[in-house]
């Protein structure tokens, strides 16, 4: 009989020292963090949603050049919304004042899909790679992209936020379920519906994802040190997944402005706002949170709030001001320091009762 508790079954099933999943986290990484992860023995992930397709596979590369052990490719599975000019016309009408503050011209900025779900040409990247993890953010894709997937030989995770989004990717055959509590930084994984009132903490949603589901659950949110994580796995999870807390690492490419937000004392102060891409996502407070939201109707769906909101950022960041950027955080940036990616790893383990080789 095989006695191996869950974490230690997890990992042995990936070939991982820990059962840790570093979360993909677009905009502040690239594969230097997953590569040193993976280094450390916990699950290195790379997100596709900003790379394209070349980048993505340059990166993938790079990761397998540079550490020996699994990967995990992360996709957005999102339905693109129709083009809505009347509501697009209103986002950047609230947005003027700003553009006007700021010297943008709101005439010259482009538009288009924004960040594009996991399609026929991710899933050639996906069958030419061979990860050992895709997993999914915002659902699942079709069936027939999720077939060929599942046909590479790599295991598929996807996250759930409520109960009965777990239900339903445990119904399509995922491998895995990420658990995601409210207290998670960036965006929140929903896809069944948009009402944030849903949204449990992680220590609410674990326990009832656990008992909703035959597949193992990787809890996500507010986890950021070796209580954490042990807190997880009494609550019955298989594996922890772990973001905010690599955010300060130096493998990371988090921008100026938000490592100086996650130093700052404004770090205590997170929370939901769709005004960056149209979804709701978990950020460090900051002006346009303040003024126009933190959640509001006036955004365009997802992504069509990212194209009028890119040139504030990048004029607002020439100054050194994060009033307009996407300052992803979760609720407990506690350990959220400098320090390299292996101690940030080699701490968390500790959850486990495994001591790390020094």
């Amino acid at each position: 009989m095989d006695t191996a508790s869950a974490p230690e079954a997890f990992a042995r099933r990936l070939g991982l020292a820990h059962a840790l999943v570093q979360a993909p986290m677009a905009g502040s990484q690239d594969g230097a963090l997953a590569a040193a992860v993976t280094r450390a023995g916990a699950l290195g992930s790379l997100p596709a949603a900003l790379l394209a397709p070349q980048a993505l596979c340059d990166e993938a590369g790079a990761v397998r050049a540079a550490a020996v052990g699994p990967l995990n490719l992360n996709f957005f599975a999102h339905r693109t919304p129709a083009p809505d000019a009347a509501r697009e016309a209103d986002w950047r009408a609230a947005l003027r004042p700003y553009y006007e503050e700021l010297g943008v011209d709101p005439a010259a900025i482009p538009e288009g899909p924004g960040r594009l779900p996991f399609d026929a040409t991710a899933c050639e990247i996906v069958e030419a790679l061979r990860p050992e993890v895709v997993s999914f953010h915002f659902g699942l894709p079709d069936a027939g992209l999720l077939a060929r997937v599942k046909g590479t030989g790599a295991q598929v995770w996807s996250t759930a936020t409520t109960v009965a989004e777990a239900r339903a990717l445990a119904a399509r055959g995922v491998d895995a379920v990420i658990a995601q509590g409210a207290e998670a930084g960036g965006h929140r994984g929903m896809f069944l519906d948009e009402d944030i009132t849903t949204q449990l903490g992680t220590f609410a949603l674990l326990p009832q994802v656990v008992a909703a589901v035959d597949v193992p659950v990787i809890a996500a949110g507010g986890i950021a040190d070796a209580r954490g994580v042990a807190a997880a796995v009494a609550l019955g999870a298989s594996a922890v997944q772990v973001g905010t807390a690599f955010l300060l690492c130096p493998e990371a490419t988090t921008s100026a402005v938000h490592r100086a937000a996650l130093k700052s004392p404004a770090v205590s102060h997170t929370a939901l706002t769709n005004l960056i891409s149209g979804r709701p996502a978990r950020g460090i407070v900051n002006r346009l949170m303040r003024e126009l939201g933190p959640m509001s109707v006036l955004p365009p769906a997802f992504p069509g709030a990212t194209n009028a909101i890119a040139p504030l950022r990048a004029a607002a960041e020439k100054r050194g001001s994060g009033d307009f950027s996407p300052l992803w955080a979760g609720q407990n940036a506690s350990g959220c320091t400098e320090a390299p990616a292996a101690e940030v790893i080699a701490a968390l383990a500790q959850g486990f009762g495994v001591r790390s080789p020094t």
